[in-house]
């Protein structure tokens, strides 16, 4: 069983998310509404967790539409959260055109924020047809403004996420020495996962071997994994909506001397940019502490990617840990810290883990030990 209680997970605060969102919208834009169609977002501000509804927040209300297929759920969930909206059903396959721009005209919305980065060009010309009485405006990351720094609670589920992928692993790494090919080995991580209670992946796992672990993105093949190479295990599942995040590189007896050197590079490339995780630190500046390590030994090119990323309701999530990001670190901020080395021909070392950004410095979320020989 996993070391994370999920049946003791503290309730989330939902409701009071829509009133932060419309001091956003106040503050910091020209919109007199949003209309909110990003699943992601809608989730995180109404606790809805179907795969059709769109949330519209104006000044008067937070309207949620969804069709039949979720009437009973979508109140249940809803009322659970503690958010207060006005719930309007459509029939399955029909559109909430109606509903929507009577809403608008109740409201008297002119000017009508759309998500840019989750609409496209056909879903904005439809609805520029729908609400041709309010002026389309394109807004960035409004929710996920409000989303980047975790609350308590979403952060014990961050936490439980992690929680359940370390459990699984240290389960599991013993199979290691029994060849299982690289898809044999990531189906059974799902599974443990699962078994602990994971409603699922936060992505399809990373299980790389020998010369598969120089590919960064590598998918399991039927390769089996073999005595004295390097395994490269990225993986992390999801709970109560919330993904964890993870890597290790491990091998089954001891690796060539080069592969060796890229560990030992690496986990202290990782261990520097976890000591820079702090509250006011710049991401590129986390970014820049894992690079020099790598560049320093030689590998500056064959480190292609950035070092982390944030995590929440999605696997990747603002702020980027990047050379090109222009974020700022703060407390409840959940981030990855991920350098690595790819060398054609003789494989890949990636180490990951998650933290969370606190008052004094960084939490670390995934607790997996990093021993590179089995």
């Amino acid at each position: 069983m996993s070391t994370a209680d999920l049946s003791v997970l503290p309730p989330m605060r939902t409701g009071a998310r829509a009133g932060r969102l419309r001091g956003a919208l106040e503050a910091g834009t020209d919109v007199d509404a949003l209309l909110v169609t990003r699943l992601p977002n809608v989730r995180y501000l109404t606790g809805f967790t179907g795969s059709a509804g769109v949330v519209l927040v104006t000044g008067q209300e937070l309207l949620f539409v969804t069709d039949g297929r979720y009437r009973t759920q979508a109140a249940e969930q809803l009322e659970a959260a503690g958010v207060d909206a006005r719930i309007a059903i459509t029939a399955t396959g029909s559109s909430p055109r109606d509903v929507l721009a009577r809403a608008l005209a109740d409201s008297g919305v002119t000017r009508l924020g759309l998500e840019a980065h989750g609409v496209t060009w056909a879903q904005q010309r439809t609805y520029a047809d729908w609400f041709a009485g309010s002026e389309l405006v394109a807004t960035e990351h409004l929710v996920e403004g409000l989303r980047i720094t975790k609350e308590p609670e979403e952060i014990a589920r961050i936490r439980a996420a992690c929680a359940v992928a370390d459990d699984a692993l240290a389960e599991l790494l013993p199979l290691l020495a029994e060849g299982p090919t690289e898809q044999e080995f990531a189906i059974t991580l799902e599974h443990a996962m699962r078994d602990r209670g994971a409603s699922g992946n936060s992505f399809d796992p990373i299980v790389a071997a020998g010369p598969n672990g120089a590919k960064p993105h590598a998918r399991p093949s039927t390769r089996p994994i073999e005595r004295g190479e390097l395994v490269v295990i990225d993986f992390g599942c999801i709970v109560d909506g919330y993904c964890s995040d993870m890597t290790r590189t491990v091998s089954v007896g001891e690796p060539s001397p080069e592969a060796r050197h890229m560990w030992d590079v690496v986990i202290e490339s990782q261990q520097l940019g976890r000591d820079a995780v702090r509250e006011g630190v710049t991401a590129a500046a986390v970014d820049d502490v894992c690079r020099e390590v790598i560049v320093a030994a030689g590998w500056g090119e064959a480190f292609a990617h950035g070092t982390g990323h944030g995590v929440g309701l999605e696997i990747h999530e603002d702020p980027r840990v990047a050379s090109t990001s222009s974020a700022t670190l703060a407390s409840g901020h959940v981030v990855t810290v991920e350098p690595g080395v790819y060398l054609p021909g003789i494989g890949g070392v990636r180490i990951e883990d998650t933290l969370v950004v606190t008052d004094t410095g960084s939490d670390p979320l995934t607790l997996a030990p990093k021993v590179l020989v089995l």
